[in-house]
């Protein structure tokens, strides 16, 4: 028997697919504007959205204007590009795109001395 998998739609290319195969997003109010950001360990308070760790799933979001319908208001996406591409920059490994990080310490491996 296997676990429930809750479903999410990626706001990019609006395929419905496991949520831990999605990065969340959420905004939060930068001044003037609201601002679009990764949430990592997916725990930060607030309305989010989910979008394939894909370039061209932002890319196909920002062009449909995706990230202002979910979040129903004018946002930046800077610090989320940004985070791709950091993801860029880590190489084709792509370790920092994870989409699932450890919820607490107990996943960590013990050091062995």
């Amino acid at each position: 028997m296997t676990a429930h998998q809750p479903v999410r739609t990626c706001i990019g290319c609006r395929r419905r697919v496991p949520r831990n195969e999605l990065l969340r997003v959420v905004t939060f109010d930068n001044g003037s504007v609201k601002t679009v950001t990764v949430d990592v360990r997916r725990r930060m308070a607030g309305r989010g959205a989910w979008l394939h760790p894909d370039r061209s799933c932002l890319a196909m979001a920002v062009k449909r204007k995706a990230f202002n319908r979910a979040f129903k208001s004018a946002v930046d996406v800077s610090e989320v590009e940004s985070y791709f591409s950091a993801a860029d920059a880590a190489g084709p490994s792509g370790e920092s795109m994870t989409t699932v990080q450890s919820e607490s310490g107990s996943e960590m491996k013990m050091e062995t001395r």
